[in-house]
């Protein structure tokens, strides 16, 4: 099999300090910690992620039952059925990270693992540990709940990441046999399993894969699994007493919320987002996906009018889906309580990926806005500082106390875990967070484009002729972007360069002199005519008071704070306790501060005010209302990310703006 790049992907190469922090911490911290967790020798609590007895916290596991799958030990399974997946998410991570920087020992063990991966896996490509050890008469016949092509999905992805970083086919010819498995056992022909997993995750790998190959089967099997989702709702019900009638012993048959897994109707009938999150927006990606190369314009447009109810109606500022923890899904519109939700990291990382994916087919600078929102706030809040520590969920108001005693919030961790029982979180982060220059810029057939301000440089072709893009950045009181154009041939390229939202009173010079923006769909374009071309934009860095449409009951009369990309909150740390009775009412100013734990950041300083509880409040509960006592207090934000690092106390990134103050 020798595998050709179906398109010229462009190399983008990373220099931001902020990210390449990250890379160091993935490759230097998080890789090793998460290799030797996935090996049972991490020295750690894994944490059930909600107060659930049915979760497994006692070890991980996956190695092992690799090693049990290929006869090289006796057992039995451990864990969730799809942990299979926590060692994919790890190569693809390990893989990424090789791709910036080339690392021997790291390639070794991703062959050792390869290597058992080909043992485990069975003569006719099935690959799935649990089902293989603890109940083969059930492959492929619990598909609500078995994730088996979910974790081929992942398999298939971290084969693509491995092969872009070393040129190694090994892993793709491991996914190529489970695809032939799956291409065996499933489709619309008699005898075949006419249905797709409850987890989507193949559908968008079969994408990747097209994209890498050039093969229309595989785009073809990714569209099968769309198209067939909804249409006989009661297929996973019928799945489990078909196995009564053939006499298959298995597990509880429960009632299965075929919305859960929007199955309830066609993909292409769907149109708000409902159900698990990070299951919708995996599907909504697919659908932008295939209907992108097979020109599919109803694809296109039910993907759209999802993402637009999302991002409209159903995301919370920080970029965080998913408003309860019963079924880890949306609820209904503008319902986004900062206490009670879920947001958890890996929908953050699934609406990254859909928003990108629109980005190919639309050029609207609303995809990257969200983007940037997800990258610098939803999607790293979930690692701590020493790339050890996790959140699965990512809150917007933590209170201690109520997480340990209100069983409605034992989701809500104050502190970020070394590891969860349902571990699918640290692997996704350490997996993204090294590709983030993918998102930094898209290049189209026509034009160029400039998402997110990641000083970096973009090497690409255009017309098989290549050309670079270098972009670099100061942020202080001011900020300024200097971005240069470079190509080899006379033909002209089109840059389309977003200028963010709070970038105010932009000033664009190209080549030293000052131009009139060209602005389409959000992006400000630049024709680049000489062999080199320099771009500056200066602007000024505002910090924006964000407040929520008037339907978010949780959010009236109080604000978020932003400057640059971030999301700001308060913490106990610095702010005492009691968050909810502090408001805004003066200026606010940036305050650059080294601190020990959190590193070089930019603080928030704010004139503010305490509401008071005076004596007349002991021993009473309720009383007749009278005017507040307030009492004048300086107010510190930190950027949301790095909130649950110093100490054990409250969070909260809304806060009280009464009009009064305005």
């Amino acid at each position: 099999m020798a595998t050709q790049m179906h398109q010229h992907e462009p190399e983008v190469t990373v220099r931001d300090a902020f990210w390449m922090n990250y890379f160091q911490l993935i490759k230097k911290e998080m890789i090793p910690f998460q290799w030797a967790v996935l090996n049972d020798k991490a020295a750690i609590t894994i944490e059930s992620e909600r107060d659930d007895a049915t979760i497994p916290t006692e070890k991980s596991h996956v190695i092992e039952n690799f090693k049990v799958a290929a006869g090289l030990k006796a057992g039995n399974h451990y864990g969730w059925l799809f942990q299979d997946s926590d060692l994919y998410k790890w190569i693809e991570a390990a893989a990424n990270i090789v791709a910036i920087e080339k690392d021997e020992e790291l390639i070794g063990l991703i062959e050792t693992t390869i290597d058992l991966l080909e043992q485990a896996q069975e003569e006719d490509g099935y690959l799935s540990t649990f089902y293989q050890i603890d109940a083969p008469h059930l492959k492929f016949r619990r598909l609500f709940e078995s994730h088996e092509l979910y974790c081929a999905g992942h398999l298939i992805e971290a084969a693509i990441a491995y092969f872009q970083a070393t040129g190694s086919e090994r892993l793709l010819l491991v996914a190529d046999k489970f695809i032939a498995c799956i291409e065996a056992n499933f489709g619309d022909e008699d005898g075949k399993i006419n249905g797709a997993d409850g987890h989507q995750e193949i559908e968008l790998a079969l994408v990747r894969l097209y994209e890498l190959t050039g093969d229309e089967k595989h785009l073809d099997l990714g569209s099968y699994f769309l198209e067939v989702r909804g249409q006989q709702p009661d297929f996973y019900a019928h799945q489990l007493e078909e196995n009564d009638r053939k006499g298959l012993k298995q597990g509880p048959k429960p009632v299965i919320n075929i919305v859960y897994h929007q199955a309830d109707k066609p993909v292409i009938e769907q149109d708000t987002a409902r159900g698990h999150a990070v299951r919708l927006v995996y599907m909504a990606q697919a659908m932008a996906g295939v209907g992108h190369h097979k020109q599919d314009e109803k694809l296109i447009g039910a993907a759209k009018k999802i993402w637009d109810n999302i991002v409209q109606k159903r995301m919370y500022v920080t970029g965080g889906i998913g408003s309860t923890v019963r079924g880890e899904a949306f609820t209904y519109d503008y319902d986004l309580p900062n206490d009670l939700m879920y947001c958890e990291t890996c929908a953050a990382i699934g609406l990254l990926n859909f928003s990108n994916e629109l980005l190919k087919t639309e050029t609207d600078s609303q995809y990257a806005d969200i983007m940037e929102r997800l990258l610098y706030n939803g999607i790293i809040s979930g690692m701590a500082l020493d790339g050890k520590h996790f959140f699965y969920v990512n809150p917007l108001e933590v209170d201690p106390q109520a997480s340990a005693l209100n069983p409605d919030k034992s989701h809500v961790k104050a502190k970020r875990p070394s590891w969860f029982g349902c571990a699918c979180c640290p692997p996704n982060l350490a997996r993204t967070l090294p590709a983030v220059g993918r998102y930094a810029f898209t290049q189209k057939s026509d034009e160029v484009l400039l998402n997110l301000f990641i000083d970096s440089e973009l090497a690409g072709e255009q017309a098989g002729k290549p050309y670079t893009i270098r972009q670099s950045h100061t942020f202080s009181e001011q900020g300024r972007t200097l971005i240069t154009v470079e190509k080899a041939s006379s033909e002209q390229l089109s840059l389309g360069i977003r200028i963010p939202y709070w970038a105010e009173n932009p000033v664009l010079v190209v080549d030293g002199e000052e131009a009139i923006a060209d602005i389409r769909n959000g992006y400000t374009y630049v024709t680049a005519k000489a062999e080199s071309t320099a771009i500056e934009l200066t602007y000024t860095i505002a910090i924006n008071e964000l407040e929520a449409h008037p339907l978010v009951k949780a959010d009236k009369g109080k604000v978020a704070l932003q400057r640059v990309p971030f999301i700001y909150c308060l913490e106990e740390q610095d702010n005492g306790k009691q968050l909810h009775l502090l408001a805004l009412t003066g200026a606010i100013r940036p305050r650059f501060r080294s601190d020990m734990i959190l590193g070089d950041i930019v603080c928030l300083e704010a004139e503010g005010e305490m509401h008071v509880m005076e004596d007349g409040w002991q021993d009473t509960l309720y009383r007749v209302h009278q005017k507040p006592q307030t009492t004048p207090k300086k107010l510190t934000f930190i950027p949301y990310y790095s909130w649950g690092h110093r100490s054990l106390g409250e969070m909260q990134v809304w806060v009280d703006k009464e009009d009064a103050h305005v």
